[in-house]
């Protein structure tokens, strides 16, 4: 489906979940998980909703789940998950908080994905969802002049420079934002060869 959101179009594609193998019992399952990976592969945003009900507070995500982030992840996309069904957990003080922390711990070393908690039965923070994918969508198209990625790397790599090897020191000489579909960089040095 087309959408318009603050003056941008954009498509979602609302694709099968996606069972563990031992699960998918028939042809038609089959191919829809392929059409779900295929999906995968051609988003810019892969939004990965998962069911709060199926989320224990202490152990956290399922395997299939953190398979799934795993794989938008080696597909270079940016990623939103999103705990559906918030309404169903029952919920003290701090219940937001522990599911966080316990989500982080599980999804390390993917520090920056954001996790959002919403109810699509009751609409509860869909729309603020909606926001933070846009967000995402957006620091991923960030374009960083290179003057000014030189301006705030170049004195952190020099106040921790890399450490030396075989008494040699590698001296960062300046970083620029390669031209990819993802945000990536380039550091430019006098040894590359000592750079792991």
């Amino acid at each position: 489906n087309r959408y318009t959101l603050y003056g941008k179009d954009f498509i979602i594609t609302d694709t099968a979940g996606i069972r563990r193998k031992a699960r998918i019992d028939d042809n038609i399952e089959y191919y829809s998980v392929l059409r779900s990976i295929k999906a995968l592969e051609e988003c810019d945003i892969a939004i990965i909703l998962i069911d709060a009900t199926t989320i224990d507070p202490l152990t956290g995500l399922e395997a299939q789940d953190m398979n799934i982030i795993s794989m938008a992840d080696k597909a270079k996309k940016g990623i939103v998950l999103m705990v559906n069904k918030w309404d169903l957990v029952e919920k003290e003080s701090n219940t937001h908080l522990e599911y966080t922390e316990n989500i982080r711990k599980e999804i390390a070393p993917f520090v920056d994905v954001p996790i959002m908690y919403v109810s699509a039965l009751t609409k509860q923070r869909v729309f603020q969802g909606m926001e933070t994918i846009l967000q995402v969508y957006e620091n991923l198209s960030l374009k960083i002049p290179t003057r000014a990625l030189n301006d705030y790397l170049l004195p952190i790599m020099e106040a921790t420079p890399p450490p030396s090897k075989k008494g040699k020191f590698v001296k960062v000489k300046y970083v620029t934002q390669l031209p990819s579909k993802r945000v990536a960089f380039a550091l430019f040095c006098n040894l590359p060869q000592y750079v792991a």
